[in-house]
């Protein structure tokens, strides 16, 4: 049996785990829009120009699938991770620009080992990315079920 860093016992209420950093560049924050969110702010310099936005900024499920990788990264590829029963909050609050580099940290908010499955638990929690400015950029709220550690 595999042994892992992260158990659902290893998820204090209250701790935060860094979870790494990403730099955004023009030329990704385009490719993934073309792909996925193709909105003229996204693609195209000269409509973005003329936005609100005053220039290309990068899709709010761009920035998400980056802290998602980060998460990733940073805690579940060594955590008896058994995914996700989903998210209740995705929250934009500031472009994210070529050039930014969003750091990420999760809180855990909450744990409740599972009463019908002793041998997992649940755990909610709250996600921030941060600009190199220290601006909160977006939040995330979630919830992973993990292993409950082996006797």
């Amino acid at each position: 049996m595999r042994t892992y860093k992260w158990y659902f016992e290893d998820f204090v209420i209250g701790s935060s785990i860094s979870l790494g950093s990403h730099q955004f560049t023009e030329e990704e924050i385009i490719e993934f829009a073309k792909k996925f969110d193709p909105q003229p702010f996204h693609i195209d310099r000269e409509a973005a120009k003329d936005s609100i936005f005053g220039g290309i900024i990068a899709s709010g499920w761009h920035t998400c699938s980056v802290m998602m990788r980060l998460l990733v990264d940073g805690m579940v590829s060594d955590a008896a991770s058994l995914g996700s029963p989903g998210v209740d909050e995705v929250r934009w609050i500031k472009p994210v620009r070529a050039g930014d580099t969003i750091s990420v940290t999760l809180t855990v908010t909450d744990a409740k080992a599972s009463a019908s499955k002793s041998d997992r638990g649940v755990i909610w929690n709250d996600w921030r990315g941060t600009n190199q400015h220290g601006e909160l950029v977006a939040t995330i709220k979630s919830m992973g079920m993990f292993l409950r550690r082996p006797t």
